[in-house]
């Protein structure tokens, strides 16, 4: 039934999305150093490629693997069931459906010129519906719940199904149908932000504030904290947009509204890592001994890293030493892997033995994905800031524009290669859950909570 098949199906989905993401990177990566392997074939064009690699990380892998979460997590905080099996089952087939029309339109060259929303035309419908069946079976148990007062889970989970209907429409069609220019790009950089903060936010920090208090066996260390992150993301975040397009022809209010949301918004997160740290005290130990939980606070570290650096570079003084630079990439693949992915790694971890009713195959495997991708991600991060310096420089001294393409190489190599220890990492990863699966004798009863 739904308590264990269900997010086995969906945490199952998000590894395949998650495979073609990585050999989309690495495929994307390669052409850096004039080593691509699918030269003269338009519908394996780099550029196509990397969308390939963006759209499937955001809604292959952390969709589904969220899904997953929210199907373990919603039911136990409420105790009520989702409205429907069928309507679940129905909306996940749909839904990896969607995927392979993204997958297959994308490549085909049927990708909408929005960054972010690339999604072809013609899904864009269906993720709507599918986003609103999505809802009304998730929302069914918080308002039918007889709990007293929602746990700010269910709150950031609620507000994430509000806002993200909304703002999949924004993105996908209002520059595309009814606003050009300057205005439609003013949008689309709202709604590049706001799918990263009104949707992936919410959700893995509903999910964190779940699953920590859980593994940790102890209660959050301030719920009046939980609230002022709620509350200091829904005001903040959606001003934040416009500083993906700073020093462009868009309003200066508009430019400067967002540095000042960008960098608020900031102080709101130094509450949440405070949260969860004052949790962690008196527990660190856990950090040894429970993977899931070593997961979650690296993924919190790097959070605190990632808006520590937004803060910086939103500075119209940073932005022009590293727009359009490889400093932007670092922080993209840091806030969405080094922060979501492990956190999703880390919900995986906890939930796989649960959903299989098997032990984990070998522990060792688990420590050795856990710092494959750490040092690979931390190293990627490292690498891509620095040559992204680098290259700003270079560009702000007036040199020639080859010279940078020539003293980038390096830094793209390395690149290549810090993708290469998260690819080892992710393939005895998967390994390890097949193995799990397979085993023969159930270690526990399947869905045990």
């Amino acid at each position: 039934g739904t308590v264990a098949t269900m997010p086995s199906r969906n945490i199952v989905a998000s590894a395949v999305a998650f495979a073609i993401v990585v050999l989309g990177g690495l495929t994307f990566a390669l052409q850096f150093m004039q080593q691509y392997p699918f030269p003269g074939i338009p519908l394996l064009s780099p550029g196509r490629v990397r969308m390939v690699h963006t759209n499937m990380a955001a809604y292959g892998f952390i969709v589904n693997a969220f899904i997953a979460g929210m199907l373990w997590a919603i039911p136990r905080l409420t105790k009520r069931p989702i409205l429907s099996d069928r309507l679940g089952w129905i909306i996940f087939w749909a839904w990896q459906a969607i995927l392979a029309l993204t997958l297959f339109g994308i490549l085909g060259g049927y990708a909408q010129a929005i960054e972010w929303g690339e999604t072809p035309m013609f899904v864009d419908p269906l993720v709507l519906v599918g986003l609103v069946l999505l809802v009304a079976n998730l929302a069914h148990p918080i308002f039918k719940t007889r709990e007293r007062g929602l746990y700010v889970s269910l709150w950031y989970f609620l507000a994430a199904f509000a806002w993200t209907g909304l703002v999949y429409f924004m993105g996908n069609y209002v520059p595309q149908f009814w606003v050009a220019g300057a205005p439609g790009t003013a949008i689309a950089g709202l709604f590049i932000h706001d799918l990263v903060g009104l949707f992936v936010t919410p959700v893995g920090w509903g999910l964190m504030y779940f699953f920590v208090p859980l593994l940790l066996r102890k209660p959050i260390w301030s719920h009046a904290l939980s609230l002022i992150g709620f509350w200091g993301i829904a005001f903040f975040y959606p001003m934040q947009g416009v500083h993906h397009f700073l020093w462009s022809p868009i309003p200066m209010y508009a430019q400067y509204g967002a540095v000042v949301a960008t960098i608020a918004v900031e102080v709101v997160v130094v509450t949440v890592i405070v949260n969860f740290f004052g949790t962690l005290y008196g527990r660190a130990d856990s950090m040894r001994a429970s993977m899931p939980i070593r997961w979650f606070y690296v993924g919190m570290l790097n959070y605190a890293l990632t808006c520590l650096q937004c803060a910086i570079q939103v500075t119209l003084t940073v932005q022009k030493v590293i727009h359009f630079t490889d400093w932007v990439v670092g922080h993209a693949h840091l806030v969405m892997f080094g922060v979501f992915g492990f956190w999703i790694m880390g919900v995986m971890v906890e939930l796989w033995p649960k959903v299989t009713g098997r032990e984990w195959y070998s522990t060792r495997l688990l420590t050795a994905h856990f710092w494959l991708t750490t040092i690979g991600m931390t190293s990627m991060f490292v690498v891509l800031v620095a040559g992204g310096l680098v290259q700003g420089y270079l560009w702000g001294s007036l040199a020639h524009w080859g010279d940078s393409v020539v003293f980038s190489v390096p830094f793209w190599w390395a690149r290549t290669l810090t993708g290469l220890l998260i690819i080892i990492g992710t393939g005895l990863f998967f390994y390890n859950m097949w193995a799990t699966a397979r085993q023969p004798a159930p270690a526990y009863v399947p869905g045990a909570a």
